[in-house]
């Protein structure tokens, strides 16, 4: 399995979109893992095979070959996708709450699932069905005097 997906992403570069230049090519794989298929959504454009992901390459690899830096390389795709287009997006404004709640309702889980532990263990020692004494007793004479 693990060797099928590994031949899947090599396969997502077309050797003819490589860049001749190996520290340049570098810089572009580099980039391509930090940017995300808009079309896929749950993969980056080094895994997919998505035609855009295709188009998104090759524009990557123009933009460095024209001599962009991978910060003028992000801002445009910012610039034209926002902030989805960033596997990692920033960690401000709207964002920070997307990253706050997975540990927020992990959290909260925990937190139920402690309360519940200990609501179990102080029922333990009861049974539903047990009588306390006064029932008991109460059964007891009216069972006696059935008798």
């Amino acid at each position: 399995m693990i060797l099928a997906l590994w031949a899947g992403m090599a396969l997502a570069l077309d050797p003819s979109e490589m860049l001749d230049d190996p520290a340049l090519e570098a810089r572009a794989r580099a980039l391509d893992y930090e940017l995300r298929c808009v079309k896929c959504q749950a993969e980056s454009i080094a895994s997919s095979n998505a035609d855009w992901a295709r188009d998104a390459r090759a524009h990557v690899r123009e933009m460095i070959a024209a001599g962009a830096s991978d910060a003028e390389v992000k801002a445009e795709f910012l610039r034209l996708y926002g902030d989805f287009v960033l596997m990692n997006p920033p960690k401000e404004g709207w964002n920070l709450i997307v990253w706050l709640a997975g540990p927020a309702l992990l959290l909260a889980g925990l937190g139920v699932a402690v309360g519940a532990q200990r609501q179990r263990q102080r029922n333990a020692g009861k049974s539903p069905d047990a009588l306390d004494p006064q029932e008991e007793a109460r059964l007891n004479e009216l069972l006696g005097k059935d008798m």
